[in-house]
């Protein structure tokens, strides 16, 4: 990398926490003024920082308005597809893809098992908010006073024995979601369905969307299906990362 766009960049961190002066620049970098006051000559001239009027400079405009557009261009199902398709591959299993709108969680993406067994669900179809994996996971994120309104106010099907009964249990529920990371639903919605799922989260560690893997009892025991769930919160993390366009661990490179 150029030594001055990582100067430049360098910058960018320091004005995040407030407003700073020439002689912090030149210091957070360990360079002379005058090079520290090019870059932010430079900085300035398009709008990534600005000079205050008592000479400190905070960063610009131009910077929040990119990262507002990259944002409304992001689309989650996009960046995920590739991976579904991967995760698909590797287990054989049906895949979902889902986000939460209003009172909602809404398959939005899927990738059909190869087995003939074949799972009843389709793209743009709500979930059972009470059961399904992608919906815990995605409840499971609201902050408390949301949480609990939502589930003073749905229905609880009994779909199976194992349906979620009522709101105390449901809480209850989203709670484990939100300490252990990940979700399933075993037989809830259906008897012979189980689901594992993991969450897919944005820039900002709030998540934005859920992915699971599903398969019937008959091709794969709960326990089998819940041997996959280091892949899926694998994959869930590196949905994550490309989506909130984070650098990839050391540890996880080849």
């Amino acid at each position: 990398m150029s030594q001055s766009v990582e100067r430049a960049l360098r910058i960018m961190p320091l004005l995040a926490k407030g407003a700073a002066g020439l002689g912090e620049v030149a210091e957070e970098l360990g360079v002379h003024k005058s090079t520290a006051l090019r870059l932010l000559r430079t900085l300035h001239e398009h709008g990534f920082v600005y000079r205050r009027p008592d000479g400190r400079y905070r960063l610009g405009a131009q910077l929040f308005a990119l990262a507002g557009q990259a944002l409304e261009n992001l689309d989650v199902r996009a960046v995920a597809h590739p991976h579904l398709v991967e995760l698909n591959r590797l287990t054989g299993h049906t895949v979902h893809l889902a986000l939460h709108q209003d009172d909602e969680v809404v398959y939005v993406d899927k990738v059909d098992s190869r087995y003939p067994v074949r799972m009843y669900s389709r793209i743009g179809k709500p979930v059972p908010l009470t059961v399904a994996a992608v919906a815990k996971l995605l409840l499971a994120d609201l902050p408390e006073a949301e949480r609990c309104s939502l589930a003073e106010r749905i229905d609880y099907p009994r779909y199976t024995a194992r349906s979620t009964p009522d709101a105390q249990a449901f809480l209850r529920e989203l709670d484990l979601v939100r300490e252990q990371g990940w979700a399933a639903d075993l037989g809830g919605h259906e008897e012979s369905i189980n689901c594992v799922g993991a969450p897919v989260r944005g820039p900002d560690g709030r998540v934005v969307a859920a992915l699971s893997v599903s398969a019937p009892g008959v091709v794969v025991p709960a326990e089998g299906l819940l041997e996959l769930l280091p892949l899926v919160l694998r994959t869930a993390d590196t949905v994550s990362r490309e989506y909130s366009g984070s650098p990839q661990n050391d540890e996880d490179t080849p």
